[in-house]
């Protein structure tokens, strides 16, 4: 029920708790968003959601029940499994290739991320350019590093959430909340 309630309305995940000067709009790209583990390999893992926001940056969301005996260290072990792989082999090409699945085509997610943009191009022309930026920018952020990993849960374990709070801290380019 939770992973749905985040597919269909993102923005439960509240942008504005992440930085209240310019809140994070988050775009959907796929849900059990499948991740390879090599160059030209099928699928190993599958993080529960995929996001994007208005600035590039990737957001991999993993959610989990309370009950769930995982939810302790072998879910931070399986999302560092995720950001690992994906910055090595999930080129933003194919990022971009689940969205145009997502939107009903590519001229439609072009459309999408314009308006996750709050841009208004005034031809052709100026739309693809603002869109290739914005896949541009995607691609190094996934580089970088600088990608932001969401736990989701119904109740977050102490544990967990001093985990949480401490790779937050030290790590300098990955967001983790």
């Amino acid at each position: 029920l939770l992973q749905r309630l985040i597919a269909d309305y993102p923005q439960l995940l509240a942008g504005e708790q992440i930085d209240s000067d310019d809140p994070i709009q988050w775009l959907l790209i796929r849900r059990e968003a499948g991740i390879p583990d090599g160059e030209d390999s099928s699928n190993r893992w599958s993080v529960d959601h995929l996001l994007l926001d208005q600035h590039g940056r990737p957001t991999f969301v993993e959610v989990k029940r309370s009950s769930d005996t995982r939810i302790r260290r072998e879910v931070v072990g399986q999302m560092l499994d995720y950001a690992a792989t994906a910055q090595v082999y999930w080129p933003a090409d194919r990022i971009r290739a689940l969205a145009a699945e997502q939107f009903g085509g590519p001229e439609s997610a072009d459309h999408t991320i314009v308006d996750l943009l709050g841009s208004e191009p005034t031809c052709d022309d100026e739309l693809l350019e603002v869109v290739e930026n914005y896949w541009k920018t995607v691609e190094i952020n996934l580089r970088q590093g600088v990608i932001r990993l969401l736990f989701v849960a119904d109740e977050l374990p102490r544990e967990l959430r001093r985990i949480i709070e401490f790779l937050n801290e030290q790590m300098t380019s990955v967001e983790v909340l």
